[in-house]
Order: structure tokens, then sequence, then C-alpha cells
């Protein structure tokens, strides 16, 4: 399994949005930038992910599960989008800030610390221990 990060404001589609999809999942559309659609088309069925809310809070809220692997946005005609559906699996029960994972020792190569403008990333195996166990949460 990967392990990865996907990034959303808060107020556009947040934790409680994706969480009333339920099981079905959402399209993660809109992604115009290659390398976060070059991570999405690495995604297998079942890879786990940190749900992150972006500008607002700029915290990690909960986990997500790939349930269909990338193929083509359906917001755009362009064929050089793809997207990946997701769903949510469980809360954090703690959400870990950007500023606690800056100074968490194992983070320090982690994406989200030294790329904030990256909306798909990748999470290493060690990294998801970390943060799974500060956010008091089964991975």
């Amino acid at each position: 399994m990967n392990y990865w990060l996907f990034k959303s404001e808060p107020d556009v589609w947040g934790w409680d949005h994706q969480v009333a999809k339920g099981d079905e999942g959402e399209e993660w559309h809109g992604v115009r930038n290659y390398q976060a659609r070059n991570n999405m088309r690495a995604m297998k069925l079942g890879d786990r992910g940190f749900f992150y809310h972006s500008n607002i809070g700029k915290e990690v809220v909960g986990i997500v599960e790939v349930c269909r692997e990338s193929s083509p946005d359906s917001t755009t005609d362009d064929p050089r989008w793809d997207c990946v559906w997701i769903k949510a699996v469980k809360p954090m029960q703690r959400a870990i800030t950007l500023d606690e994972c800056k100074v968490i020792p194992g983070l320090e190569k982690m994406v989200l610390v030294n790329n904030t403008r990256l909306s798909v990333q990748p999470v290493s195996p060690e990294e998801w221990a970390i943060l799974c166990r500060i956010g008091v949460v089964e991975p």
C-alpha cells in the first residue's frame, strides 16, 4: 500500500463534505498540476491518504481511501487531466496542524513541510505512522 495526502480548502470541499459521500466517495477533480496528476496516476485501489484542510485550519483532519483508480477528470475535455475517487475512512481524533508537522521529528522531509503548494502528494510509510500515532488513529 502507498500513502498520500489530499489538500482541499474546507470552505469549498471539507472533511464533512467527503464524509457525506459515504462509501461511493467522490471524484478528486479539478487538479491542474502535472506532479499532482502523476501522483494520482500512481495510486492503486485501497491506497490510503490523509485529508488536509488547506488555507483555513491548515491541518490533517482525516483518513481517506482510493476507491477508484485514475481515470479522465469529468470536469474537463482536456485529455491531460486525470483523477481518482476517494472515500472517507475515519477522522483523526486529534487534528495535526502544519506548524506541528514542521517541528515533529521524522517529518523534516515530508512533502507537506517542504512544498505546501502541491495538492496531491506522497507520504512515506514512516510519516504515515508518525501522523497516525499523533492523531490518535489506527492506520
